[in-house]
């Protein structure tokens, strides 16, 4: 480690004391604390993610890891969520592992656009699994959401990482998954504290660039930071925890991160994270969803057919420039791929499920459209929330062209989508893998006491069986 580059004595121990306020407060945190609309938010956050990771449950390379984890599984604590009848239930770390894993894989689940962080799929694999095992109730676990959340997500304001060379998932998310058992838990300040930093050095540093490379261990990275971040929490009363300044040490002396103390500790209890998260509706990085959005504009104006188109042209933002891989040899990479998701676009209508499909990599016609895609940049930098914009031309064989524009996707909190959308999307990814559980998740959506009163595990038995 280059000791020029080390966080002093001073930053170490100014971090710390940020970070014990911000545990300090989120430990005494009780349900009716949170404002109505945070608790809202944390119902339709949950089971947005909740289902999305259903969503994946026919991937071949989940069902094998699914079996793979039952042959070596301790004793059953909770379920995998992959549609099985009966349910197929694991010891909680191999559960954490395989839900993790689904969890990002069909690129549906929210994130957090002010900072590179996806925080629900931070938390919500752990709890899933430690909630059922321990038969805590839903409104415990919706409140150990908000706390997870609130800490991953000021974690990632307090770290900033130039350049998308650290992919946040393998960062971030055993920090969210200690957070939020903690809080489960019910463990004290200091005890969180404890679990929070140990969280730390149990991360794994995940190259940003595996996910538009396609390769698959990148889904893996929240299953294996959920089990960690449960052992975390674990091994604090024995005594196996890192140190007060774990966090700065991997997060900025060995990772490089730009530091910022105050964002653990400012203004707390106001603006909550969890309120001001994204939804997707398109089955690809959120980076690209303006360019999903741009297409669909352009394909207003008339019917075209893929044949009839020789070139397209996308012009977008520095991070959606970066999604270049005009031949994407996994349904992964395709997902961060313009040339796909922008082809995808225009020959399907959508970037939904099926426009990533292992037949889509391969299609001829898909692979020609993706050859006479090229990235341009945006004419101009925007300010927030028009940061991630991207402008669409398609070049027609009888000399015409169609374009269209976007300038943020909706999603996020500057454009959100109405209640009725995202119910219509969660019960959607529900229905075919449990379709007795609408009126369960329609009543959690609703705060419904006696649903946020009974314990998780028995709604969940009651869902899947």
């Amino acid at each position: 480690m280059n000791e020029a580059k080390s966080c002093s004595v001073e930053k170490h121990e100014e971090v710390a004391e940020a970070l014990k306020a911000l545990v300090q407060h989120t430990t005494q945190l009780i349900w009716s604390d949170l404002p109505v609309d945070v608790q809202q938010r944390a119902a339709t956050v949950f089971c947005d993610d909740f289902t999305s990771l259903i969503a994946a449950r026919e991937e071949p390379e989940l069902q094998a890891l699914s079996q793979q984890a039952a042959r070596v599984s301790g004793p059953a604590e909770a379920t995998v969520l992959n549609g099985a009848r009966p349910a197929l239930r694991l010891d909680r770390y191999s559960t954490a592992l395989v839900n993790g894993t689904a969890a990002d894989w069909a690129e549906l689940d929210g994130g957090y656009r002010a900072v590179v962080c996806h925080a629900a799929l931070y938390c919500i694999p752990a709890l899933l699994a430690e909630a059922e095992a321990t038969n805590a109730s839903l409104q415990d676990l919706l409140l150990a959401l908000v706390v997870g959340y609130e800490t991953v997500a000021r974690t990632a304001h307090a770290f900033s990482f130039p350049g998308l060379v650290l992919h946040p998932h393998g960062g971030l998310a055993t920090v969210g998954s200690a957070a939020a058992v903690a809080k489960l838990r019910g463990s004290s300040a200091d005890e969180t504290f404890r679990a929070i930093t140990t969280a730390a050095t149990l991360c794994l540093p995940g190259p940003f660039n595996h996910a538009v490379s396609g390769a698959l261990i990148r889904n893996v990275w929240p299953g294996l930071c959920a089990q960690n971040g449960i052992r975390a929490v674990d091994w604090e009363p024995l005594g196996i925890t890192g140190s007060p300044w774990s966090m700065t040490e991997v997060f900025a002396d060995i990772f490089g991160g730009i530091v910022d103390a105050r964002a653990f500790d400012q203004a707390l209890g106001e603006g909550w994270k969890i309120t001001q998260g994204y939804h997707k509706m398109h089955a690809c990085c959120q980076y690209a969803h303006s360019t999903v959005e741009a297409m669909l504009s352009a394909l207003e104006q008339r019917k075209v057919e893929p044949e009839s188109v020789e070139q397209i042209v996308v012009a977008t933002h520095w991070k959606g420039r970066r999604l270049d891989r005009p031949q994407p040899e996994t349904s992964l990479a395709a997902k961060f791929s313009i040339q796909h998701i922008a082809a995808a676009t225009l020959a399907q209508g959508h970037a939904g499920a099926t426009a990533f499909s292992a037949d889509s990599l391969v299609d001829p016609d898909m692979v020609r459209l993706r050859d006479i895609v090229s990235i341009d940049a945006f004419p101009e930098d925007l300010p927030w929330p028009n940061d991630r914009p991207s402008h669409v031309k398609v070049v027609l064989s009888d000399g015409s062209h169609l374009e269209g524009t976007c300038l943020s996707a909706p999603g996020g909190a500057d454009q959100p989508f109405s209640t009725q959308v995202l119910r219509d999307k969660i019960l959607g990814n529900l229905a075919p893998a449990y379709p007795g559980g609408a009126e369960l998740i329609s009543a959690a959506l609703d705060l419904d006491q006696a649903i946020l009163a009974a314990p998780w595990r028995t709604t969940l038995a009651q869902m899947v069986g």
